[in-house]
C-alpha cells in the first residue's frame, strides 16, 4: 500500500474516533485536518478525508481552511476516499451533506476517487453526497445506526484497500 493518511473534521469527536477506527484497520496515522499542511498532501499518495455534518448539509468547521489546502495542492494522480458522519432521522434532507460539499470542492483536481457506496440500507430523503445514485463515499450514522457502523465501516475497507 502507499503511503497513506486519514484526515478528519469532528467537532464532538465521533468522526474523529470513526477516523482512528479507519486509521487502525488501514495500518496509517489518522490527522485532525487543522494540522494538514501542503506537505502533508505531498507525502501521501492516498488521502482518506473524513467529515461530520453540520446546519444544513455543511461541512465541519475545521474543513473550510483544510478544503483550501487540498485545492491549493497537486492533487492530480492521488487516490481520494471519503467518509462522513449525519443524522438520518433529524437532517434526512441532508444527510451526510458534508461528504459531498467536500467532494464538490476538489472533484477538478485530478484525483481519482475510491469507495463509492450503494444506498440500499440506508434510511434518508436527500443527500448532496449521492452522485449517479450512490453515495460518493461511506456514510455513517453513529446515532441513530451504531449497530451498523463497524460492519459498514469493514465493507468499506475491504473495498478500497485494492485500490490504495
Amino acid at each position: 500500500m502507499n503511503a497513506t493518511i486519514v484526515i478528519y473534521g469532528s467537532s464532538t469527536g465521533t468522526c474523529e474516533a470513526i477516523a482512528e477506527k479507519i486509521a487502525s484497520q488501514l495500518g496509517c496515522e489518522a490527522l485532525n485536518v487543522q494540522d494538514l499542511t501542503a506537505d502533508i498532501v505531498a507525502a501521501n499518495q492516498n488521502l482518506i478525508l473524513g467529515t461530520s455534518t453540520w446546519g444544513a448539509g455543511e461541512l465541519q468547521d475545521d474543513w473550510y481552511d483544510g478544503l483550501k489546502t487540498l485545492q491549493s495542492a497537486d492533487l492530480s494522480g492521488k487516490t481520494i476516499a471519503l467518509f462522513g458522519c449525519g443524522d438520518c432521522s433529524t437532517y434526512s434532507d441532508t444527510f451526510v451533506g458534508g461528504i459531498g460539499e467536500l467532494y464538490n470542492g476538489i472533484k477538478d483536481s485530478g484525483a481519482k476517487f475510491i469507495g463509492s457506496v450503494e444506498t440500499d440500507g440506508y434510511t434518508f430523503d436527500d443527500s448532496e453526497a449521492v452522485i449517479d445514485g450512490k453515495f460518493i463515499g461511506l456514510p455513517l450514522d453513529d446515532i441513530n445506526e451504531d449497530d451498523k457502523t463497524d460492519t459498514r465501516i469493514e465493507a468499506w475497507i475491504a473495498a478500497i484497500t485494492p485500490c490504495l
